[in-house]
């Protein structure tokens, strides 16, 4: 099977972005945060609940979400959406973003593994490429695109 150009974010990455993108969305008309209940959240993105309260905890523990306990409790976004990258979203669940834990290459071409140090030079590349285009996102711009506000992104072709 031919390579599609497509690159993996885990599961855990792509609900944590999901739940995120759902409290940017219902910010209150003063933009301010509106405790949102795990429940909510859940029901919203249709995401299974079980699963969505371990990575609300994991994303309360980067400091990207605040719960707010009780009656009109829930989570809020920590921070104001323009301020949370996608690539912080993404390391917070799933550590740093990198096409694979393969080590470091050796310097200077001196590589006695047939070469293989090449290819974890290019891997090295292509995730800080990922980072990289990942910390272009905010929250706060994704938010605009999914409310038809702004353009999408455009899909590269190879």
């Amino acid at each position: 099977m031919p390579y599609d150009g497509r690159v993996r974010v885990s599961t855990r990455g792509d609900y944590a972005c999901r739940a995120l993108l759902s409290l940017a969305l219902h910010l209150d008309d003063s933009g301010s945060a509106v405790p949102t209940s795990v429940r909510d959240i859940a029901e919203r993105t249709a995401l299974p609940q079980p699963y969505l309260e371990q990575i609300l905890l994991a994303l309360k523990g980067a400091g990207l979400v605040r719960s707010k306990r009780g009656v009109g409790g829930g989570y809020v976004l920590a921070r104001a959406p323009a301020e949370i990258l996608l690539s912080d979203i993404v390391s917070a669940v799933d550590g740093p973003i990198t096409l694979g834990d393969f080590g470091q290459p050796h310097q200077d071409g001196a590589c006695d593994h047939e070469g293989q140090c090449v290819l974890l030079a290019i891997w090295s590349v292509a995730g800080e490429m990922m980072r990289h285009h990942l910390a272009t996102y905010t929250l706060d711009s994704i938010a605009t695109m999914a409310k038809g506000e702004a353009s999408w992104p455009d899909a590269v072709s190879v």
